[in-house]
């Protein structure tokens, strides 16, 4: 059971991932990034539980495209790279045997931020560069509820709260947070097939935005579900796929979002994912290794998310 905390683990670690909300081109999620293994399951053991984490993006929009940028004001196009340190505690909590178990989680994140935006300044044309390093938004799940319908189909409910821990300065084209609160209503599900050898797990959430005083903006709700299929064996070797979509339900609002016509955007992403578990008397470690494609993408930035991850249990 103790390589099944990792789903949650990862689910903090990436819900904190530095995207610039859409008030950047990129979103709090990246398509297929939300993806985690077990994400329907709280395993049975009470207590604390510990992940270091490490998560990459680097994306584009065309310099065709003007975007709002996160310190303010708008550019013709963006590059964004993001990586992400991360030290999630999380605690089961200690209840009765039932068919609901409960934890509660929080994330430390350390982040590197830097982008790239190309500036006319009436005849003359300018790319300015900025980037930032330094505690980021941490995030906060006060409950996971979890249900087990049976030994290999289980179900999660949880709220990541992300709060404006990092700095901020207006008028920087890179900063250490997105300057609002996000809520974030989630429900995972997994379900487990030959014996528990192959597992298909899904999560589903929808991002809630407060509104950023400092640009008047206010960002659109943002719907993602992403997935991912996983076939472990015997060695420890595990192969799979994950995908993701991205959908904003509602423009943006604000007077540089309705003179972009609200900005919604959308992206799909697809790619393959290799796992390794490794024990021994007492512990284990378990690795992943995933690598996405981005497609369909409008109005938001477009690249290839790539993510290592290792969960330690002892």
């Amino acid at each position: 059971m103790k390589r099944l905390l990792s789903g949650f683990l990862v689910l903090a670690i990436l819900g904190s991932l530095p995207a610039h909300a859409t008030e950047g081109g990129v979103g709090r999620s990246i398509t297929g990034l939300q993806a985690a293994s077990y994400s329907g399951l709280v395993p049975p053991a009470s207590g604390w539980n510990w992940q270091l984490g490490y998560a990459y993006y680097k994306g584009d929009i065309s310099g065709s495209k003007e975007v709002p940028l996160t310190g303010g004001g708008s550019s013709l196009g963006i590059r964004a790279e993001f990586q992400l340190f991360s030290a999630v505690g999380m605690y089961i909590w200690n209840t009765k045997p039932s068919s609901w178990n409960f934890a509660s989680m929080v994330d430390l994140p350390f982040a590197y931020v830097g982008a790239t935006a190309d500036l006319d300044l009436g005849q003359f044309h300018r790319s300015v560069h900025d980037s930032t390093t330094g505690l980021y938004d941490m995030t906060f799940v006060p409950i996971i509820a979890s249900h087990h319908f049976s030994q290999t189909q289980h179900l999660s409910l949880a709220l990541y709260i992300e709060a404006p821990t990092g700095s901020y300065t207006k008028g920087r084209l890179a900063n250490a947070s997105l300057n609002t609160w996000v809520f974030t209503p989630t429900v995972g599900y997994t379900q487990l097939f030959s014996q528990g050898s192959l597992e298909w797990s899904t999560t589903a959430g929808v991002d809630f935005y407060t509104k950023d005083n400092a640009t008047d903006y206010q960002n659109g709700s943002v719907f993602h579900l992403d997935s991912l299929l996983v076939q472990r064996f015997p060695t420890g070797w595990g192969i799979g796929a994950v995908g993701g979509w991205i959908y904003q339900i509602d423009k943006d609002t604000g007077p540089l979002a309705d003179r972009l016509n609200g900005f919604k955007g959308r992206a799909v992403s697809l790619g393959p994912m290799v796992n390794y578990l490794k024990k021994w008397q007492g512990g284990q470690v378990e690795f992943s290794l995933r690598w996405l494609h981005e497609f369909d993408v409008k109005n938001r930035t477009q690249g290839n998310p790539a993510m290592l991850s290792a969960t330690i249990s002892l």
